[in-house]
C-alpha cells in the first residue's frame, strides 16, 4: 500500500483523499517511511531534506482528516503531503538556507507561500536541501553536505533546489516548492526528471523568501507531471500586498491551461526555437532529444520556426555581475549582530568588526565568499558603472530581445541544461564551468518570465530537460504547451516518465525499506 501510494501523482492522491479511499494520514505516514528508507544524510542515501518535520506533518495530516470527515470544504490539494525548500521561512522548523550562518535558526514567521500552503491544507513534510543561500548548480554547496541524484547516486541533482527536485524522483514527496534565480527549479528539474516551473517575476510571493539578488529570485511549483505543478502553483500564486513586487492582477488559469493541453492538441500555437541555445557546449543526447521533442510539437499541430535572440550570449556575463552585487548587498545583514551564527573572538577589548569579520568567514562558505566578494567590488566606486551598470544595460537588450520574439511566436523552446547530471565534485573546482550550466535558463530571470522545464528522454540513461518560455503574465501558456508534450512522449513511453528510474543504490534504514526503494 505504502509503495502505491509513493509514486502515486498528487492529482491521483487528491481524488483518493476526496472518495475516502485514503486518509491523509496514511499518505503522510508512507511519505515519511520513505524518507526514512531512503534520504539518509551527506554520506549515504539521497540526503533531499534537511529537517524532518514527521511529528507535525502526522498532526496537520490528522487535522485534515478529521476536517473532511465534518464535512468541511476543503482545498483541491488538502492533505496532500509537500517538502520546502530551506530558503523559505517556517514557523516552527529551522531555516538554514544551506549555510552554517542560519544553523539552526527558526523564524517567527511564514512566507507567504508556506502561509497559502497552510490554508490550503497541504501537509509539510520537511525542509529540502539546497546550495548555500540558493548559490549553486549542484547543490553542493549546501554546508550540510549534497543531495545525491536518484537515477545515480554518484551524480548531482542540480542546484540550487536538488534537494526539493530529488526528493521528488525519489518518490519521498510528491509536490515541492523552490526557487529559481538563475534556473534553481528548472535545472534540478530537467536533471533529475521532474517538472519545474519559474513564475513570471512577482506573480508567486517573495515574502518570507530570504533574498539572494531580488531582482532576480522566485519561488515557484515542483512536481513530477505539468498537472501536478499547475496545481500547486494555482495554490502559491497571485498578489501578496506584503511583497511590494507582487503583481496586483489575477494569476493566469494555470489548471484549466494544463487540462486543455493534456489532449495534445497544440492547432494555433507557434513555437520559436531559440537559435542562439544550440550548438557548442550542448551534448550530443541533449540536442537529440530537444530535436525529438520539436518533432512532436510539430506532430501535436504546432507552427515551428527559428527565431534569434542576439543578445543572450551575453546574458551569462551579466548576470554573474548582477547577482554577485545584490548578494553582497542583501547577505551584508548576516553579521552576527542580531541572529544566527556569532563567533567572538578570543582576547580582551573585542570590537563589533572583529566579530562580524570571523562570523563571516566562519559562518559562509567558499561559493558565498566568492560572490560577495565579486559584488562588493562591482558595486565599490569607481567600478559601479563599468560593471552593474553595464550589465544592468546588458539586462535590457535581452529583455528588447525576448519582447521582439514574442512578437512573433507564442512561446520558445530550448534545452534546459546543455548536459545531463555530471558526477559529484567533478565541476567543484571550476567554478566557470559550472555557471555555464545555467546558459540557457538565466535569460529568463533577466528578462522577468515564466519557464518550465519538464522531462523529454534520456540520454546515456540520464534525463534530459525541454524547457519552455513564455511573455510575462502568459504562464499558463507554459502548462498548455508543457501539459501537449507530456501526453505523447508518455504515450511514446507508455507510462510515467519515473517509471523508469532505477532502484536507488542506498541501505535499509527501517523495516521495509528495500520494499519501499524498489518498488
Amino acid at each position: 500500500m505504502s509503495a502505491d501510494l509513493i509514486r502515486r501523482d498528487a492529482a491521483d492522491l487528491a481524488a483518493a483523499l476526496g472518495a475516502g479511499e485514503v486518509s491523509s494520514v496514511e499518505v503522510t505516514r508512507a511519505h515519511l517511511d520513505r524518507i526514512a528508507a531512503v534520504d539518509g544524510d551527506a554520506d549515504g542515501g539521497v540526503h533531499a531534506f534537511l529537517h524532518v518535520a514527521a511529528d507535525s506533518a502526522l498532526a496537520r495530516a490528522a487535522e485534515i482528516d478529521a476536517a473532511r470527515g465534518r464535512g468541511e470544504e476543503l482545498g483541491p490539494l488538502a492533505g496532500v503531503p509537500i517538502g520546502v525548500k530551506d530558503v523559505l521561512t517556517t514557523i516552527g522548523q529551522p531555516t538554514t538556507c544551506g549555510s552554517r550562518m542560519l544553523e539552526g535558526w527558526v523564524p517567527p514567521y511564514d512566507a507567504t507561500v508556506v502561509r497559502r500552503l497552510h490554508e490550503a491544507g497541504l501537509v509539510v513534510l520537511g525542509k529540502t536541501n539546497m546550495d548555500e543561500f540558493a548559490m549553486g548548480s549542484t547543490t553542493e554547496h549546501s554546508a550540510f553536505g549534497p543531495t545525491r541524484n536518484p537515477w545515480d547516486a554518484e551524480r548531482i541533482p542540480g542546484g540550487s533546489g536538488g534537494g526539493s527536485a530529488a526528493a521528488l524522483a525519489a518518490f519521498e514527496a510528491p509536490l515541492t516548492v523552490g526557487s529559481d534565480t538563475g534556473g534553481s527549479i528548472r535545472q534540478p528539474a530537467a536533471l533529475t526528471g521532474t517538472v519545474g516551473v519559474k513564475p513570471t517575476y512577482g506573480g508567486v510571493s517573495r515574502y518570507g523568501l530570504v533574498a539572494l539578488a531580488s531582482s532576480l529570485d522566485q519561488a515557484g511549483p515542483c512536481a513530477r507531471t505539468v498537472l501536478d505543478t499547475a496545481l500547486l502553483h494555482a495554490v502559491i500564486g497571485g498578489h501578496d500586498p506584503l511583497d511590494s513586487t507582487s503583481i496586483p492582477a489575477p494569476a493566469p488559469d494555470v489548471v484549466a491551461a494544463a487540462r486543455a493541453g493534456a489532449t495534445g492538441d497544440l492547432t494555433g500555437v507557434r513555437v520559436g526555437i531559440v537559435r542562439e541555445l544550440s550548438g557548442e557546449g550542448y551534448e550530443a543526447g541533449v540536442l537529440q532529444r530537444f530535436e525529438e521533442s520539436v518533432a512532436i510539437l510539430r506532430e501535436a499541430g504546432a507552427e515551428v520556426v527559428e527565431v534569434s535572440l542576439p543578445n543572450i550570449v551575453h546574458a551569462l556575463a551579466a548576470y554573474y555581475l548582477i547577482l554577485p552585487s545584490e548578494c553582497s548587498s542583501n547577505l551584508a545583514k548576516f553579521d552576527g549582530m542580531r541572529y544566527g551564527l556569532r563567533v567572538v573572538p578570543e582576547g580582551d577589548g573585542v570590537t563589533a568588526e572583529q566579530v562580524m569579520r570571523a562570523t563571516r568567514a566562519a559562518g559562509f562558505g567558499d561559493e558565498a565568499k566568492r560572490r560577495i566578494i565579486l559584488g562588493t567590488y562591482a558595486l565599490s566606486a569607481g567600478y559601479y558603472d563599468a560593471y552593474y551598470g553595464s550589465a544592468q544595460k546588458v539586462r535590457t537588450l535581452v529583455q528588447r530581445d525576448f519582447a521582439a520574439a514574442f512578437g512573433q511566436v507564442d512561446v520558445l523552446v530550448s534545452p534546459t541544461a546543455p548536459t545531463v547530471a555530471y558526477r559529484l565534485g567533478e565541476k567543484l573546482d571550476d567554478p566557470l564551468a559550472m555557471y555555464a550550466g545555467d546558459v540557457a535558463t538565466i535569460p529568463a530571470n533577466l528578462a522577468g518570465l515564466p519557464g518550465m522545464s519538464l522531462p523529454c528522454g534520456l540520454s546515456d540513461g540520464l534525463p534530459v530537460g525541454l524547457q519552455i518560455l513564455a511573455p510575462q503574465q502568459a504562464d499558463d501558456r507554459l502548462y498548455r504547451v508543457g501539459a501537449a508534450v507530456e501526453t505523447r512522449l508518455v504515450e511514446r513511453w507508455g507510462g510515467a516518465f519515473l517509471d523508469s528510474v532505477p532502484a536507488l543504490p542506498v541501505q535499509d534504514r527501517t523495516d521495509g525499506a528495500r520494499e519501499a526503494a524498489t518498488a
